[in-house]
């Protein structure tokens, strides 16, 4: 079976950035099955909220895994909305003309309801680009909603851009109260990171949001893909309901010509 990972972080704390290091990991990816990989960024190496010069530093890393192996790597621009529109839309066009890029990407800079989300909404309307939300349930040990993203406030930016594609991630962190949040929003996918597996979680995800809104992902090199993959396929689904969460969702969502 044929896996997109839509969430990894092939350089992390200033690590993985060599060809060699980018070339054993996609060994590790193709071992498992993988056949194609979004690198999402270092996004943590500078703190919560990276500046200017610091964004651009981290999505150099990103477009240089992509330009390297460019048929085993998409690319998401890492952005800090709240260092204001015009910060936000000249590094979201930078990362647009640079081969590979087709979303960004958005960490705890601020949270996903805060205003200035409306940078965001606009630079994924301009450029195409779908975006990745970290997301996390602040009910459940992350108890902070300055930096950390709940599914509801996810799910807020959803409906206020219906015509933006979402990805909220973490499964695991967002827990079954996520995937209720998001139930009646067309516009946004869960990828499967985040923690370990949860007995009865994605086959619940499945029968709330429908296998086509799931998409698959490892965190990696944080989470093990072995863990990652076993929970889809220790899932009670259909073998066809796998093959659109590993592989096709992805696909289609971010236009992936993949032979």
């Amino acid at each position: 079976m044929r896996i997109i990972d839509v969430h990894t972080h092939p350089v992390l704390d200033h690590k993985g950035a060599t060809p060699a290091e980018v070339k054993s990991l996609i060994a590790h990816g193709r071992r498992h099955g993988i056949v194609h990989m979004v690198a999402l960024g270092d996004v943590l190496v500078y703190g919560f909220r990276p500046n200017a010069a610091q964004l651009r530093a981290i999505n150099n890393e990103s477009a240089m895994v992509a330009r390297l192996y460019p048929d085993y790597f998409t690319a998401f621009c890492y952005l800090n909305p709240r260092l204001g529109e015009r910060a936000t839309m000249a590094e979201a066009e930078r990362c647009a003309a640079l081969p590979g890029f087709r979303g960004i990407k958005l960490e705890c800079a601020c949270n996903a309801a805060h205003a200035c989300m409306r940078h965001v909404a606009k630079a994924a309307r301009t450029f195409n680009f779908t975006v990745l939300q970290h997301s996390w349930s602040t009910t459940n040990m992350v108890r902070d909603r300055v930096y950390q993203s709940d599914p509801i406030d996810t799910a807020l930016f959803a409906r206020r851009n219906p015509d933006v594609k979402v990805i909220m991630a973490h499964l695991t962190g967002i827990g079954f109260r996520g995937v209720l949040e998001v139930k009646d929003l067309p516009n946004l996918y869960v990828d499967t990171s985040g923690g370990w597996p949860e007995e009865g979680l994605v086959e619940f995800a499945v029968e709330h949001l429908g296998a086509d809104r799931l998409l698959y992902g490892s965190d990696l090199p944080v989470r093990e893909n072995a863990i990652t993959i076993g929970r889809i396929l220790g899932a009670q689904i259909s073998a066809a309901d796998r093959r659109k969460i590993f592989f096709g969702n992805t696909a289609r969502l971010l236009n992936l010509n993949l032979n």
